[in-house]
């Protein structure tokens, strides 16, 4: 768990600090003489000092970049979150726009990555060595910076040109060592998996040593390594937990009839006595898939073998909201500034061209075209890349998330594709028809349906029975795609369908481009709603024969019973 020091030395900053206090789990307290202790014992600190007092107090500490902790300053009146030591190493910048974010302040961070938007080196969430202030440097300027990868991983967006030979300067994506022309930065992907055995009682010396040696005579990175991976019977062997340890990788382990299925160059029957399996380094290392780099080696006590995993590509299907920045959440303006492909209708991709990060591909196209970017962006994450599939509201309500995983689900059945090539994460988003139900009031406060009018998809045969339906059950109903210039006779038939069972009274709210520049609201009724005021942008809410109209709001009861309004 992250622990945040908090260090204050006024009435001020103690009331601020509490509020810091407040919403996160791990905090401890400190006066500003215990400030060396607090650099000692936290992973972050916040200083309600000023950056001089701070800058003077935090000198003797320093140590250096990857080692110091992130400080925050903040000032007296909480106005600002300035990022003073540890930006990206420390997680200063990222600190100060939490601090900023709790506080209502403004966060302050002068790395000139962070402040320019481009994608840092060293925040790729991937071990990186070499010459990664150069190559930062270079991108910053505007050179060319060519980017060289033994495979497609799914990065984050940079400011790179292709190539099949690296350039300088340059960086390269590869498990393997390499000696390139300089400046170049090398990026390590979690690509291999080392698979060991051990007889009872090894030392993890003997271990480690060999996993060395083995990736050493095949030219691959320990940084590359992304776990140790062995039979359950050795789970607790001493030896092997404590290489994975000291390696700083996970310890996953495999069921001896799992690995025994394994097709392996070199089985043996002495093994398969032992311990169930005819191999456990091998298999192990072949358990999740990928390729044999190297067979089986063995030392006094233990055996080592490598895989290389295949890339997985990401996926995330956005929901961008209805419009409006603010309604637009922070996961989602995450995922869109991390992808390094941008699939999208050209006018939500235009809503959300600011916030993306140099080197992001946009792929964009227009209305109808709804199932060539669900290929598209399934087709790219499944070659390895970061993929952001951006609709509006929310991508799984008559958006692009059920045409992009029915399509990631039908088009490789039965193929080495159809358990995943790719990691999918759904991000929500706040749809038309919340947007709309808040600007009316609270028109679904009890049980409620959304039905799209347009036929394009559904006969409008099933549409009708779905809408007569929703009227049996006295349901709220919220009608998209209510009428455009070549459908403009559905909305008057479903409202005649609607007012068999509720009478003109029944409130009904007209709500146009929620959110956007050009809003508008209507709240009228069943029998007085001019059908020629809705668009395509509109979203209809008809209410149930228990919805009322209260001070000018649009109120459906919580199912309680209805008291009027005391006269």
């Amino acid at each position: 768990m992250t622990v945040t020091g908090l260090i204050t030395a006024t009435k001020a900053g103690r009331a601020a600090a509490g509020r810091l206090e407040q919403a996160w789990p791990e905090t401890r307290w400190y006066p500003v003489a215990d400030l060396a202790r607090a650099w000692r014992e936290c992973d972050r600190i916040v200083c309600f000092l000023a950056v001089g007092a701070a800058v003077r107090l935090l000198a003797p500490l320093l140590r250096g970049k990857h080692d110091d902790p992130g400080v925050v300053c903040v000032d007296e009146a909480g106005r600002f979150a300035v990022a003073l030591t540890g930006g990206h190493e420390g997680g200063a910048n990222r600190l100060a726009h939490e601090v900023a974010g709790a506080l209502g302040a403004t966060p302050v961070v002068t790395t000139a990555t962070d402040a320019t938007g481009t994608g840092a080196l060293d925040t790729l969430g991937l071990p990186v060595e070499g010459d990664v202030a150069a190559v930062t440097r270079a991108m910053l300027d505007g050179d060319e910076v060519t980017l060289t990868a033994d495979a497609t991983w799914p990065l984050p967006p940079l400011p790179v040109t292709a190539s099949d030979t690296p350039r300088p300067p340059c960086v390269v994506v590869t498990d393997r060592m390499a000696d390139l022309p300089r400046p170049a930065v090398l990026v390590r992907p979690p690509s291999l998996v080392v698979g060991v055995g051990a007889s009872r009682g090894v030392a993890s010396d003997e271990v480690l040593a060999l996993i060395h040696d083995v990736l050493a005579e095949a030219g691959l990175s320990p940084r590359s390594v992304a776990r140790l991976a062995t039979a359950d019977v050795k789970a607790d062997e001493a030896g092997i937990v404590a290489a994975a340890r000291a390696l700083g990788v996970p310890l996953v382990t495999h069921p001896a009839e799992r690995l025994a299925r394994i097709e392996v160059p070199h089985p043996s029957e002495v093994v398969r006595q032992a311990v169930g399996t005819p191999s456990v380094a091998e298999a192990a290392a072949l358990a999740d898939g990928g390729d044999l780099l190297v067979p089986k080696r063995r030392s006094a006590m233990a055996t080592a073998a490598v895989a290389r995993l295949r890339p997985r590509g990401r996926l995330a299907i956005v929901g961008l909201g209805p419009g409006a920045r603010d309604l637009m959440t922070p996961r989602a303006v995450a995922e869109v500034r991390r992808c390094g492909y941008l699939v999208g209708l050209d006018q939500y991709v235009d809503q959300i061209r600011d916030l993306l990060r140099p080197g992001t591909r946009v792929i964009e196209s227009g209305l109808g075209a709804e199932e060539e970017r669900a290929r598209t962006a399934v087709r790219l994450a499944r070659e390895g890349h970061a993929v952001a599939l951006v609709g509006s509201g929310d991508a799984g309500v008559y958006a692009m998330a059920a045409p992009a995983l029915q399509f990631a689900g039908t088009e490789f059945a039965g193929t080495e594709f159809a358990d995943g090539t790719f990691d999918v994460v759904g991000v929500p988003g706040v749809t038309a028809m919340l947007a709309a139900g808040a600007l009316l009031g609270a028109p679904l406060g009890h049980d409620h349906c959304a039905i799209s009018l347009s036929d394009l998809h559904t006969p409008w045969e099933v549409i009708e029975r779905r809408v007569r339906a929703a009227a049996d059950a006295d349901l709220v109903v919220a009608f998209y795609n209510p009428r455009s210039r070549g459908r403009d006779w559905q909305l008057p038939r479903a409202l005649e369908i609607l007012g068999e069972r509720r009478g003109p009274e029944t409130p009904v709210g007209v709500v146009t481009d929620a959110s956007r520049p050009g809003e508008s609201v209507a709240l009228t009724t069943l029998g007085g709603l001019e059908v020629s005021t809705v668009t395509m942008r509109s979203l209809v809410i008809v209410g149930a024969t228990s919805s009322r109209v209260v001070a000018g709001r649009f109120v459906t009861p919580r199912g309680y019973a209805w008291q009027p309004a005391p006269i």
